[in-house]
């Protein structure tokens, strides 16, 4: 899943393991627990019950283990751009080939960004001190952070003030510190630039400083009540020099005149090619498509074995089991690359289709860690009952998340609901009006007390502890939320193959032409603004 990075307020972003004592929490269960025909409307027939029965556990193990491996084998990463990633995307190629797919592979170019190690900046005078880091896999919030795309270096200077506000103004944006060229006159090359927070990307400040002559920025937060934490911003495309960004606190602090600094980042800040893999059944009415998909990048701190390898195996094992059967509807999977730097691949995917064939695409199903080891059964919420966060998915969402909680029902297995709120690949298909919905079981969120109740595990703990850490590997997969909702994914997919009715309008002309309007102003990378 994608981190939640600040873009218009400052967050913190990113991460005990709650370990099963049922012995069948660790067996191979099966999938359909109860008879398909009670899981969802309208009702599979006695041989698609057979086929959803017939899609277990194991099968989706052992794509996790493969992934692992690969992991292991590519520097404990499967991350976009990275030999790991190429690993990957050729392992679930040859697996879709052998079940009988038209695959196609998709480049692009994207943005990459690794932190390699844990940045430095320290004040050498007046009064030394040095401050607390943010470490790169995000297990704990220092007092500054490494900003995505931050270019890498080592460098003491000077500090100089940019069109700072200080005391901040009453409202955010008050400041726009470094968003004009204007605002670096008389600025002296060689040092290094103490920006703002406000009104304007945190790439225009820090691009507007790189050309000014400053060896390197520093942005802190504004200062106004919710925007004094430490920055953990993105800028959404490489800069050449070092870039990090502090809390309010720390802003204020090296605003002092004559303050030097040394600072240290080590990252690496490319354009890189990465492929989103696309599978196509033989079978169906080409018109009427289903799409599922999972995201196959890891993060570069780890292996990404329940952040997406869960979601990408368990969407593996229910296409093999599909790939020759003759459904009514035609079946597509999808396996993202470059969602953890802002939903890109799948951002790139929908904007480079042909409105002709997006609109053949009648739903789309997302599926992003389905395995968290301190899991809650989360469905996405297609109708808004939840009123939280973000409005209601397209017309037909509804549908999609009725059929998971009948699903879940049924198996007297209880759930709850999952706003719609962008960090993952159903994004760009809401944007474009096509139903969606899919499956979650937490990341780096705290499970509530209420959810312990309904679910079991800690609360007060995250759903994943691992979340974007090196320790995301298969020893953090529970084998009951990736069971379930395995057989979750299995049922909507059999489902919608050959249902005559599928959810949603038959036509999203209106929506396809408000997003054709409104995508000059979306930013696929997450970029941080004030």
């Amino acid at each position: 899943m994608s981190p939640s990075i600040t873009r218009d307020a400052p967050s913190t972003d990113p991460r005990p393991r709650e370990e099963q004592s049922e012995a069948s929490d660790r067996a191979a269960l099966p999938l359909a627990l109860v008879p398909a025909a009670a899981q969802a409307d309208p009702a599979p027939n006695a041989a698609q019950k057979r086929l959803i029965d017939s899609i277990t556990a194991p099968a989706v193990k052992k794509h996790l283990q493969a992934l692992q491996t690969i992991a292991d084998a590519n520097g404990g990463n499967r991350a976009a751009g990275t030999s790991g990633h190429a690993a990957s995307r050729d392992y679930v190629v040859g697996k879709l080939k052998k079940a009988g797919y038209t695959v196609t592979v998709q480049p692009f170019d994207f943005a990459y960004f690794e932190e390699k190690s844990t940045a430095l900046m320290e004040r050498t005078s007046p009064n030394p001190r040095v401050f607390a880091p943010t470490p790169p896999d995000g297990s704990s919030t220092g007092e500054f952070a490494t900003m995505n795309y931050s270019g890498s270096g080592e460098v003491t200077a000077t500090l100089q003030n940019v069109d700072l506000v200080l005391p901040p103004g009453p409202t955010p944006s008050s400041s726009n510190s470094g968003c004009e060229a204007a605002d670096f006159a008389g600025f002296t090359p060689g040092n290094i630039a103490l920006l703002q927070r406000g009104t304007c990307d945190f790439f225009v400040k820090a691009s507007n400083a790189q050309a000014a002559g400053a060896v390197a920025a520093i942005i802190f937060n504004e200062g106004q009540p919710g925007r004094t934490d430490t920055l953990l911003g993105n800028l959404g495309e490489p800069v050449s020099i070092p870039v990090v960004g502090t809390s309010f606190a720390v802003g204020q602090e090296l605003a002092s005149a004559g303050t030097v600094v040394h600072l240290k980042t080590d990252t690496v800040s490319e354009i890189r090619t990465t492929h989103n893999v696309i599978a196509d059944s033989k079978w169906g009415d080409p018109n009427k498509v289903v799409m599922s998909g999972a995201h196959l990048d890891s993060v570069p701190a780890g292996p990404g074995i329940n952040d997406d390898g869960s979601g990408s195996a368990a969407t593996l094992a229910v296409a093999e089991a599909l790939g020759k059967v003759p459904t009514r509807n035609k079946l597509r999977f999808a396996w993202w690359s470059a969602e953890e730097l802002g939903l890109v691949g799948s951002t790139y995917y929908v904007d480079h289709l042909p409105a002709a064939e997006l609109a053949k695409i009648k739903l789309y199903l997302n599926y992003d860690m389905v395995g968290s080891p301190n899991y809650a059964f989360k469905i996405y919420d297609g109708d808004d009952s939840d009123a939280v966060g973000s409005p209601a998915g397209p017309p037909g969402s509804d549908e999609i998340e009725k059929l998971f909680e009948k699903y879940f029902d049924t198996l007297r297995q209880g759930h709850n609901g999952t706003d719609f709120d962008g960090r993952s690949d159903y994004g760009p298909f809401i944007e474009t009006g096509i139903p969606a919905g899919g499956l979650f079981t937490g990341a780096e969120g705290i499970k509530t007390a209420e959810e312990a109740a309904l679910f079991g595990g800690t609360a007060g703990e995250p759903y994943d502890p691992c979340y974007h850490q090196a320790c995301d590997t298969i020893a953090n997969i529970n084998d009951k939320a990736l069971a379930l909702n395995t057989g979750a994914i299995a049922t909507a997919t059999v489902v919608y193959g050959f249902t005559s009715d599928l959810p949603g309008p038959d036509t999203r002309a209106a929506a396809t032409t408000k997003r054709a309007a409104t995508k000059a102003g979306a930013d696929i990378h997450g970029r941080s603004k004030g």
